[in-house]
């Protein structure tokens, strides 16, 4: 039976790009490890990327050892003689070796021929473990005596620096084969995953496939192209990189042959057009000059050139959709956690929250709804919603805003006021200008309510980042000019002064303050959303300072904060003529800083809030106030007052819990300490 404790010498097979990582790892982690490949080049090639590795690792002072301590573990094997049949020197590094980490060519012949052998000269509770990443674990099992001790160790390129190994358990691989590889992985420095059935594609490889494939048929059927697509995964999702861009960076070859491994081996997917037409006409991407993009000369990388504006044509749910529905088949056919499925696509693929994650921030009513979409515009059966997600739906269980989807949430709770409602969805909230039938007409009441409102929320330590909207088919339509009836100039400004008071307020907030435009922000509506920190507009929202045309000026700030954001003369055009102007002008002028479709802005809003929320509360809050009365002072004011908050931060807990995370390459957690 194996035991981790038996583990003392590692064989790896294979010294190519995966190979000598693998290689590195064992060796930094203290192990007596053989590197093997079918010549001395390749092995020297490799010995040298991992010495320039390690001392680089020691130029920042994280190698515990010096280079050539580490190097001293390393022994060299060549493994075939001319004739390609196994050398005695490699037989005799089996004997000695407590586990076998094979990275050869994914091709099933050669990764069974070489079991066969390891098998026959091995120790007998040795574990054999394969680095593929598209073929079955069971069938390389099955070229040996002992398919127990057969494990998938499923590493991601480069070794040393990505943090996730799938463990994939065979048909017949043991418990215990599992388990000891899993502390191996540990010991490595890694973070596994457990695949605990033999799919093809294991996790990662599978979601990315329905993620890529999705991308590629909407790009193929004309519907979008590339560059927007790639723009909503990229501004949209925070993807590291677009679909294509991906694509290109990995080599179009890699995706179209490991595809194909998974679809003979009966994962059903109808593979996109335009992967076979790139990898037949040979443009495989960076690494042959040309892919989706064009670069510079093969294999040289500049990341292409995706315009942000575009990122709104496409709805990320779409591009989203069939990797959810990936991930809710392999949770309910028990190929693994669904924590470590969220796992797998944050640390193999570098998405900036888990699968499921995304799914619940959506909505499992809009992940069907999309799959449906999906269906209905390409015509394919893989869009079908799995059972759990159908259940989910039926169950309103349709994620955050329900309480309960993938994961559970603190319930949303609703305080109603008269004028408006506050949502409390921890850890950001919502204050909703709640007067639809008056188009949330600013009055008096509104006034105090919203005051009393940031004053409760600012004290409240569970909440972190607020959004303001408004409830119907506006944000607010401006002040509620009935209540200006028989009013005297004094009285209108005290008005005015008491509406200023709640827009500075907002501006020197100690917490940031999101505003989702909704249809009409007009006059006084338009002056509370300009003491927001960040702007966000649905494309049907129209934007401007009418006042003139009743006689009077914007009194709540309109004066002073248009020309701030949008400049002297454009301020001076909206306020003299009293027009109004549409989102996407709004945008072009700085007014706003992100235009969306109206069904997206609750989201849009709400992926925002949750990001800022994860930052450190006391930075943030440093952040705007260095800003915003930068902004109001001279340069040397501003500098000396980020200069004194950058050296106060730095004896709070959060700096050192950032640095620690930062260090340990774990996500970090703030308290606001």
């Amino acid at each position: 039976m194996p035991s981790i404790d038996k583990i003392k010498t590692i064989l790896v097979i294979g010294a190519g790009t995966m190979g000598h990582g693998i290689t590195e790892l064992a060796a930094i982690a203290g192990y007596k490890v053989y590197i093997a490949d079918i010549n001395s080049e390749i092995i020297k090639s490799g010995l040298e990327k991992i010495k320039w590795s390690l001392s680089k690792l020691h130029e920042k002072g994280s190698l515990k050892e010096s280079v050539d301590s580490v190097m001293s573990r390393i022994i060299p094997v060549v493994n075939t003689d001319s004739q390609g049949n196994f050398t005695k020197d490699f037989e005799n590094a089996i004997k000695d070796s407590d586990m076998f980490i094979e990275a050869i060519p994914e091709r099933l012949d050669l990764k069974q021929n070489l079991f066969k052998f390891i098998d026959k000269n091995r120790k007998a509770d040795a574990i054999m473990a394969t680095n593929t990443s598209s073929l079955p674990i069971t069938e390389i099992a099955a070229a040996t005596s002992a398919p127990e001790l057969v494990v998938g160790m499923h590493f991601f390129n480069p070794p040393p620096l990505m943090p996730l190994v799938e463990i994939i358990k065979g048909e017949k691989t043991s418990d215990e084969t599992v388990s000891v590889t899993y502390q191996i992985a540990k010991n490595f420095g890694k973070q596994p995953v457990i695949v605990k059935k033999d799919v093809p594609g294991f996790i990662a490889n599978r979601i990315l496939a329905r993620f890529l494939n999705t991308a590629c048929w909407l790009a193929y059927k004309g519907f979008y192209s590339t560059l927007e697509i790639d723009s909503a995964v990229r501004y949209s999702l925070n993807f590291p990189m677009g679909a294509f861009e991906l694509a290109d960076y990995s080599g179009i070859d890699v995706f179209y042959f490991v595809n194909k491994a998974m679809t003979e081996r009966g994962f059903k997917m109808k593979h996109c057009p335009l992967f076979e037409q790139k990898f037949n006409a040979k443009e495989l991407g960076m690494k042959t000059g040309k892919g989706f993009y064009e670069y510079p000369k093969p294999g040289a990388y500049v990341r292409p050139q995706i315009p942000k504006e575009l990122a709104n044509k496409v709805d990320p749910v779409l591009l989203l959709a069939p990797a959810v529905n990936e991930g809710a088949w392999l949770l309910e056919n028990d190929v693994a956690t669904k924590e470590d499925i969220d796992k797998a696509v944050m640390l193999g693929l570098g998405w900036p929250k888990g699968l499921f994650e995304f799914a619940d921030d959506f909505g499992i009513d809009k992940i069907n709804t999309a799959l449906k979409q999906l269906k209905d515009l390409l015509g394919d059966q893989d869009f079908e919603p799995t059972k759990m997600l159908k259940d989910m739906e039926s169950k309103n269980e349709l994620g955050r805003k329900t309480g309960k989807g993938f994961y559970e949430y603190k319930k949303i709770e609703e305080v109603s006021k008269k004028t408006i409602l506050i949502k409390y969805e921890k850890p950001i909230a919502w204050i909703v200008l709640n007067r639809p039938n008056r188009l949330n007409a600013i009055s008096p009441d509104m006034i105090k309510e919203l005051g009393e409102a940031l004053d409760e929320l600012e004290l409240n330590d569970d909440i972190r980042v607020l959004i303001i909207t408004g409830a119907g088919r506006a944000f607010s339509a401006g002040a509620d000019v009935t209540a200006f009836a028989g009013i005297t100039p004094m009285q209108a400004a005290i008005f005015s002064k008491k509406f200023q008071e709640l827009t500075l307020k907002m501006e020197f907030y100690a917490k940031p303050i999101i505003i989702a435009i909704n249809g009409y922000a007009l006059g006084g509506g338009l002056e509370l959303s300009m003491s927001g920190d960040i702007r966000i507009a649905s494309e049907n929202a129209l934007l401007g300072q009418p006042e003139i045309n009743l006689g009077f000026i914007p009194g709540a700030g309109g004066t002073q904060r248009l020309p701030r954001l949008v400049g002297r003369g454009q301020s001076k055009l909206l306020i003299f003529t009293g027009d109004n102007i549409s989102a996407k002008d709004a945008y072009a002028l700085k007014l706003v800083d992100k235009v969306v479709p109206p069904e997206r802005l609750e989201q849009e809003a709400r992926d925002l809030a949750l990001k800022i929320s994860e930052k450190p509360p006391l930075a943030l809050m440093a952040a705007k106030l260095a800003i915003e009365q930068g902004l109001e002072s001279n340069i040397w004011a501003g500098l000396n007052l980020e200069a004194n908050l950058f050296g106060l931060l730095f004896s709070t807990e959060d700096v050192a819990e950032g640095v620690t995370a930062f260090l340990e390459k774990k996500k970090p957690s703030f308290k606001g300490k």
